[in-house]
């Protein structure tokens, strides 16, 4: 089996005729966040979640409102964006939601059909499709509107062989914090993401969480805790009757319970999972980790377990 089919396995791909599909999507092209400070936030990216500094847009490129790093992880991009001089819109966004995601970008083959598509079905169009262009060619985008303050921008590159997007610029990595026996790549690519319609912290509207793709997640936890990532605890009553239900998995109940990994089955096969902490002070934005043996969905009865663990751990505690 060749090593594309295993990502497809374990990132629960499935067959799909574009053809027979109005507005196909490939993959999420990357994920953009605004911060208040995007050199920080790319330090922390690159040694807590072992990515790679890949790309470079700002003032001394020509850019001169703002700073933003490409971070990236096997097929999984990651746009950190913070103002260059006050006044500007990221800063803005920053002030009214905190460091959080801004934008899904999704890559797509024809950027004009989608478009039409989406607005014949009510869709807010943001951007109308344009090109931009440089040395490396020509990238084809537009953007539509998400929840709140949301958005999706629609990619087109493959008119494009530059290192990310017109105007941007390659870039040794510059973040070195990745031990030498840690993976090589902590996760492979955006599994899904979770937004919420009321998220408090959030000030309206926005993107929850974003599930990272992992081969190894045993690996994953180990490293990402060595680097100062903090997981969420379940309770060890979650884990007396996981069994029962999910059976065997290629980690054991020993290694689950230690490392506090969830895990479900479905008609297909079972998945492994584990959500972080929120990842700033302002508690926007947090990460699940997946590893995908089969399994199509996305976990719901291993969170009633989770929930049915807590509320028993709860009434001890009410009790004693």
């Amino acid at each position: 089996m060749s090593g594309t089919l295993v990502q497809d396995v374990l990132a629960g791909a499935v067959a799909h005729d574009d053809s027979r599909d109005p507005f196909p999507v490939r993959g999420i092209d990357h994920v953009r966040f605004h911060v208040g400070n995007a050199r920080q936030a790319a330090h922390w990216y690159a040694s807590a979640f072992g990515m790679c500094n890949a790309a470079y847009r700002g003032p001394e490129t020509g850019h001169r409102d703002a700073c933003e790093y490409l971070l990236v992880s096997g097929a999984a991009s990651f746009v950190v964006a913070g103002e260059a001089r006050p006044g500007t819109e990221i800063g803005r966004h920053v002030a009214a939601h905190g460091d959080c995601v801004v934008d899904l970008a999704l890559d797509v083959p024809d950027v004009d059909a989608a478009i039409r598509h989406a607005r014949d079905r009510g869709a807010t169009v943001l951007e109308e499709p344009h090109d931009v262009s440089d040395e490396h060619g020509t990238v084809r985008l537009a953007a539509l509107a998400a929840h709140g303050d949301t958005r999706h921008t629609l990619v087109d590159r493959s008119r494009y062989d530059g290192p990310f997007l017109p105007g941007w610029t390659a870039m040794p990595n510059r973040f070195h914090g990745k031990p030498a026996h840690h993976p090589q790549h902590y996760f492979e690519a955006v599994d899904h993401c979770v937004g919420n319609l009321v998220l408090g912290r959030h000030g309206g509207p926005g993107v929850q969480h974003i599930a990272l793709v992992t081969r190894d997640i045993v690996r994953t936890v180990r490293a990402m805790t060595e680097m100062g990532v903090e997981f969420l605890d379940t309770p060890d009553g979650y884990y007396d009757t996981l069994t029962d239900g999910v059976g065997e998995t290629r980690v054991p109940l020993e290694t689950l319970r230690e490392l506090r990994i969830l895990a479900d089955r479905d008609e297909h096969g079972y998945l492994l999972r584990i959500f972080t902490k929120p990842v700033q002070d302002r508690p926007t934005v947090f990460f699940e980790l997946v590893e995908r043996h089969g399994s199509l969905d996305f976990g719901e009865k291993n969170l009633k377990a989770l929930f049915d663990a807590i509320a028993r751990e709860q009434a001890r505690a009410r009790w004693w």
